[in-house]
This record gives structure tokens, sequence and C-alpha cells, in this order.
């Protein structure tokens, strides 16, 4: 896996045509995953539920933009990490509406917690809650059954180096596409 440091590390954000550095549009990303030469994709998804399948497509009867690549990258990067900002019932469900894409994910990262991927088990696991939740406030806004780790403990801080990172290379290569959001999250100490 590259570091944030390493030359060929770069933040792709697909949606956005500077951000994407591909020449070819989503026929190079998607031969880059085939070829297994992205280590860490980040997904996520109007409902996400328990077996790790992903929906983009609608939920509640709502319909939304769709899945694009989603159901070939979800399971040809080995690093996917799903996200939701909003942990609800309304997003983490026992099933999803309906499948956009299934896979193998490393974690499922929300606004409240951090779940990490059992392999064996093909469930997930509570690993830590964010700050000001705990282990019920978190089982009473999942939808899905998950374990619970023996260490579950709240979510550390982000460290000095992790820190770094953030408000170097990756707030430099976000702040272009994002500037509002740059300026929410790193503010005077984002570098120019």
């Amino acid at each position: 896996m590259k570091r944030v440091s390493d030359p060929g590390f770069r933040v792709s954000l697909q949606q956005r045509r500077a951000a994407n550095p591909f020449t070819e549009g989503s026929r190079e990303l998607f031969d880059l995953a085939g070829q297994g030469r992205i280590d860490t994709f980040f997904l996520g998804g109007a409902q996400i539920d328990g077996s790790g399948a992903i929906n983009l497509v609608r939920a509640e009867g709502r319909r939304f933009p769709g899945s694009f690549g989603s159901a070939f990258m979800y399971p040809m990067v080995p690093g996917t990490i799903l996200f939701r900002e909003e942990h609800s019932r309304r997003t983490l469900v026992p099933k999803v509406e309906f499948v956009s894409a299934r896979g193998t994910p490393r974690a499922l990262l929300t606004g409240k917690a951090l779940f990490s991927w059992q392999k064996e088990k093909k469930r997930f696991q509570l690993e830590s809650f964010h700050p000001g939740e705990d282990a019920k406030s978190i089982a009473d806004v999942t939808g899905f059954d998950y374990d619970v780790s023996p260490g579950l403990k709240e979510t550390p801080p982000p460290g000095d180096e992790e820190l770094s990172l953030l408000r170097g290379p990756v707030a430099k290569q976000v702040a272009p596409d994002y500037p509002d959001f740059a300026r929410r999250v790193w503010g005077n100490t984002l570098a120019a």
C-alpha cells in the first residue's frame, strides 16, 4: 500500500474532471483496478447492509444517480472502505432495497462509529465509537446485526503523523476541487 508521502500517491475524485487524472475516463481506472494497482477505494451508498451490500440506485421511493462502476470496483479493490456520514436505521439497514454492488470491505466508517469486516463470518464488527457515543447508542441506530470487538473503545483522535498527512498532501490534492470543504476543515492550516 502506498503511503501518502510516496510519489505515486494520488487522491482521485471521479466525479470532478479536474481531480480525475485519467485521460480516457473511467476505462483507465477500471484497468488499474483489474491489474490490482489501486490500494484503497472509498465507496458510499444510500443504504449499506450487514452483508456489505450497498444501494446507490433507489431507496424509500427515491431514485439516485446510480452505481456507475461500483459493481466492478468494489470486488476488485481489496482495500475498499465503505462510508456513510449518516448513521441511522434508514441508511444502515438489514437488507438493501436494491443491490448496486457487493464485495468484501475492509471497514465501514460512519459519523458515529468504525466497523471492521470479518471475512470468516462475513459480517461487521464494531471496533470503536466516536466521541459522544457508546455501545448502546450505536446499537440503537444500526439496522443490521453485528459483532462487538472485545477491545471496544472510543475512536482515538488522529495522531500528529495522520494530521500532518491530512493537512499537507491530502489537503493539497482535495482543496482545488472542494475549496469550501477545505476552508471549513483545514482553514488557515491549508498549505498553498
